[in-house]
């Protein structure tokens, strides 16, 4: 036992029996000091977040809470196996992650009528769907960016595996099929259940990945009882033709927010947050750089769960989120230079594509410590990296247009076969990449038609191709250990390979959080 990677058995420390933390893992002294006190940290997060009466009334009225006590066993599992800079990395990224989520749940409860009753901040909070990036409100200097669908239900599944089957199963029995994707269900559940806080001036949604989400914002809108706009950004977003009336759409949801809220677009304020939102893109792509050599960095959750906040929920309006990437950058680079690793051995560098499951994000750790999968890059974190102006309010619009073409998941599910099929092998081209690992959501309809083609391509080009099912936020369907099974039997029956290390080929972790 020690700092070096693989120095002991992860499965017989960590999952020793389905309850998982026999004890914990023992890095060297160096790394397990830095670890735990990270640990505390996040307990002391908390507990300075429930002692806020407001948080406090919070956690008892809405079931979802209970799902956060989970934070401390979020951050164990996705810094397993971890030493050195990839450990700094993962606690610094997500971490960083955490503390947002607990600063947007205290101003949502302090607006919640059952709760806070702060009328005032309700005025000036702008609701967002969960599918749709926050950049425009980058141009309201007064207002609040609120996307309450993320804590309850995305996030939510993110910490507990089973955290919004009551909210799933709440649709079902309200009478939608059960072939839908369980987001929508899960948020359209809560809304049924009444477990969602009713506030806001006005909402926006977006004609997001599938027509199962476009049901659920539909009937989302009528559950919050406010003024909602609905973003039409058109979908065949590569072509040319249609970026002016992305512009278009942009600038009419700007004026919906403006006659709702009263506020006027402050355009010097927009361009000085797009300025910080280009130098974080800037910084995405040092990594991005980084990982297309021998000595890869930003892996995985780290580099996912980072992204996604500083991406769509950030979107340049938090100075903090730009610090971080600069010291994300500062440590990958020292790492690189360093030749640093982040798992025992390297032995095949694969692209995660399409949508992974949420109730199994530290998934791409499992793929390091078990079978020395590097995952390069995240389909999910694939999206635009073009420039905002920030000098011209005409190009500024398209800018954000494109943007909006290009939001999370949206960007691959939408666009056609470009988007979804070429893009991925100019991906694998470009990170050096001989493997995909293909989650496969089954409640999804998007990119099943593209199941031939995808095996097609990968023969041409000689990419090993691993198909992983799983069913979003319905564990039952495809449990963790049934995704486990799917890359062990590849790796054993068609690349005759032995795991790095053996106890975490298999075991037992359908009770863990």
């Amino acid at each position: 036992m020690g700092k070096e990677y693989g120095s002991e058995p992860l499965g017989k420390v960590l999952y020793s029996g389905r309850r998982p933390r026999r004890r914990r893992e023992w890095r060297g002294f160096r790394d397990t000091w830095y670890d735990y006190t990270r640990w505390l940290y996040y307990l002391s997060v908390l507990a300075r977040f429930m002692m806020k009466p407001n948080n406090f009334k919070g956690f008892f009225r809405y079931r979802w809470m209970s799902n956060y006590l989970a934070v401390p066993d979020f951050m164990d599992r996705h810094t397993e196996g971890l030493r050195g800079t990839a450990l700094r990395l993962a606690h610094e990224g997500i971490g960083l992650i955490v503390i947002d989520m607990t600063l947007s749940l205290t101003d949502m409860f302090k607006a919640d009528p059952e709760i806070g009753n702060d009328t005032e901040l309700s005025k000036k909070m702008v609701i967002f769907d969960e599918n749709m990036m926050s950049t425009i409100m980058g141009g309201f200097r007064n207002l609040k960016w609120v996307s309450y669908e993320v804590p309850a239900i995305y996030a939510s599944s993110f910490m507990c595996q089973e955290g919004v089957m009551h909210y799933v199963d709440k649709t079902h029995e309200y009478g939608v099929p059960t072939d839908v994707c369980p987001m929508p269900a899960a948020e359209l559940g809560a809304a049924i259940d009444d477990d969602l806080p009713k506030i806001g001036a006005c909402a926006v949604q977006c004609n997001t990945t599938c027509d199962g989400s476009l049901m659920g914002g539909g009937l989302m809108a009528r559950s919050m009882g406010i003024p909602t706009f609905q973003l039409a950004s058109p979908i065949r977003h590569r072509q040319e033709s249609v970026q002016e009336y992305a512009g278009e759409e942009i600038l009419n949801a700007i004026h919906f927010i403006e006659e709702q809220t009263g506020e006027k677009f402050d355009w010097d304020y927009l361009f000085e947050n797009m300025a910080r939102f280009n130098d974080e893109t800037k910084e995405f792509l040092e990594w991005l750089e980084i990982n297309k050599t021998p000595y890869p960095q930003l892996l995985g959750a780290t580099l996912g769960f980072y992204r996604y906040g500083e991406y769509m929920a950030a979107g340049g309006r938090s100075p903090l989120f730009l610090e971080t990437s600069k010291k994300i950058t500062k440590l990958a680079t020292e790492a690189y230079r360093n030749k640093e690793m982040a798992c025992k051995e390297y032995r095949h560098r694969a692209i995660l594509w399409g949508v992974q499951a949420a109730y199994y994000t530290a998934f791409p750790n499992w793929l390091m410590n078990c079978w020395g999968i590097v995952p390069i890059n995240d389909m999910l974190c694939c999206v635009s990296t073009e420039m905002v102006s920030t000098t011209d309010k005409h190009q500024a619009l398209l800018d954000l247009g494109y943007l909006y073409e290009n939001m999370i998941m949206r960007s691959r599910s939408n666009g056609g076969y470009e988007t979804g099929v070429e893009d991925l092998f100019r991906i694998c081209e470009q990170m050096n990449a001989d493997m995909v690992i293909m989650y496969v959501h089954i409640g999804c309809k998007s990119m099943a038609g593209y199941h031939g083609l995808f095996e097609e391509e990968a023969r041409k080009r000689g990419i090993h191709w691993i198909w992983v099912n799983h069913n979003l936020m319905v564990p039952y369907d495809g449990t963790r250990r049934d995704m486990r099974t799917e890359v062990n039997r590849y790796m054993r029956t068609i690349l005759k390979e032995e795991p790095v290390d053996p106890s975490l080929e298999d075991f037992d972790d359908s009770l863990c959080w």
